[in-house]
C-alpha cells in the first residue's frame, strides 16, 4: 500500500527542524531520518527542502553550524538551535497547536 504525497503547510517545515534539534545537535542526513522516524514514515524531508530550510534558518539566526565528525567517521555539518531558535521553537508550537485545534473544531463541526 502506498501513502500518498502529502505537502506540508509552509513553514511546517522548519518548525520540525526546530523541534529535532531542541533535542541534541545533528546533521542534516540525521534531521531527516529522525523526522522520518517520528512520522512514521509519513513526513519525509527530501535534500532539496532540507538544505535550503537550514540555510534559511541559519540566516535568521535561529540555528547556528559547525563542522564536526559523524557517527561514520566523515566531516559533516551539525546544527544546533540558538536561544533565539529556541523561543522562535516555543512561539512556533503555541501558533500550531492553536491553529490544529481551530482545524479540528471546524472538520468536527455537525
Amino acid at each position: 500500500m502506498t501513502t500518498a504525497r502529502i505537502d506540508l503547510p509552509q513553514g511546517t517545515l522548519d518548525l520540525l527542524i526546530l523541534r529535532t534539534l531542541a533535542l541534541e545537535p545533528q546533521h542534516g542526513w540525521a534531521i531527516s531520518e529522525r523526522i522520518r522516524q517520528v512520522s512514521t514514515d509519513v513526513v519525509q524531508v527530501p535534500q532539496g527542502s532540507l538544505y535550503p530550510a537550514l540555510y534559511r534558518l541559519e540566516r535568521r539566526g535561529w540555528i547556528r553550524a559547525r563542522w564536526g565528525t559523524s557517527d561514520n567517521n566523515r566531516r559533516a555539518k551539525y546544527y544546533s538551535l540558538t536561544r533565539t531558535g529556541r523561543r522562535q521553537l516555543h512561539a512556533a508550537v503555541d501558533s500550531w497547536r492553536t491553529l490544529a485545534a481551530a482545524v479540528g473544531q471546524v472538520l468536527d463541526m455537525t
